[in-house]
């Protein structure tokens, strides 16, 4: 049987020393095809050599970061206290246009810039941190740093859309995502980015575990497909600047598992190779 290729992507690289570690673990054991990078936590520049010292066995990406957290600069109408709104203030934004387009346009050029000086190189693909690379406005000024700064043949995106949500156990969070996405999606094909061809990862953190729901998370899916994964290890300085902890560390358990290629297997899968979309642009 011919196993489709799964993009299994690890998000958040970056936000603790612990997480950084766990991803790096399972990179070594080729259990990933990438992370994305939040470059503006303070933690990156110290975990930036070790990554680094992976390339070839994991893609690495930047995780463009909207929420939560504190930006890298001023950021008077999004950000007037120093900290980037949640998740939910940033949707209502987008939505009623009531963002400041060139103060993101600036926070990505300086996160961009802050990937690069650390890593040492451009990122493999672009994606953003509780998906704020998909909403209005924003999508826009993600896709034009394609050609502008990032070379088209050489980084992909995230496409967000999953047209099979209606499948998954979690399906209002991957319905709302896939609807505020489209816009994005349908931008980037008559772009020609590459892109993934599908995707998912939304389930109940803290009432399950990956492997719980993998299979849902893969019904429908083809070659090409991206599974969205937040793996890591628990430590002090992630309990300081996120909500979602101890979930990590299960989804770090259930892909060290020895089992798990086996339970991918099962499903029609394996785990995509680093430099899939880029190689096998024609798939």
């Amino acid at each position: 049987m011919t196993l489709s290729r799964l993009l299994l992507i690890a998000d958040d690289y970056g936000i603790s020393p612990a997480v950084s570690q766990g991803i790096r673990s399972l990179a070594s054991l080729d259990r990933l095809t990438g992370t994305g990078v939040m470059s503006l936590m303070p933690d990156w520049p110290a975990e930036a050599p070790a990554l680094r010292a992976l390339q070839g066995r994991i893609a690495v990406g930047l995780h463009f970061t909207l929420t939560d957290q504190v930006p890298l600069g001023p950021l008077p109408r999004l950000a007037p206290g120093g900290r980037l709104p949640s998740i939910g203030k940033l949707i209502i934004g987008a939505v009623r246009r009531q963002i400041d387009l060139q103060e993101i346009a600036d926070e990505f050029e300086r996160q961009l810039d802050r990937f690069e000086a650390f890593f040492g190189a451009p990122p493999d693909f672009i994606d953003g941190h509780q998906h704020a690379h998909l909403l209005p406005g924003i999508w826009p000024i993600v896709q034009d740093a394609f050609g502008r700064r990032l070379d088209p043949r050489l980084c992909w995106l995230r496409d967000g859309y999953d047209p099979h949500f209606w499948y998954r156990r979690f399906r209002l969070k991957a319905g709302v995502i896939s609807t505020l996405g489209r816009a994005a999606s349908n931008a980037a094909r008559t772009q020609n980015l590459l892109t993934n061809r599908g995707f998912s990862g939304f389930y109940d953190y803290e009432g399950g575990s990956l492997a719980d729901y993998l299979e849902t998370l893969l019904t429908e899916a083809d070659d090409g497909h991206l599974l969205m994964v937040h793996p890591g290890h628990v430590d002090e300085a992630l309990y300081r600047v996120d909500s979602l902890t101890l979930p990590r560390q299960r989804e770090f358990d259930d892909i060290k598992d020895p089992a798990f290629p086996s339970r991918l297997a099962s499903l029609g899968f394996r785990i995509a190779p680093p430099g899939f979309l880029i190689d096998g642009a024609d798939f």
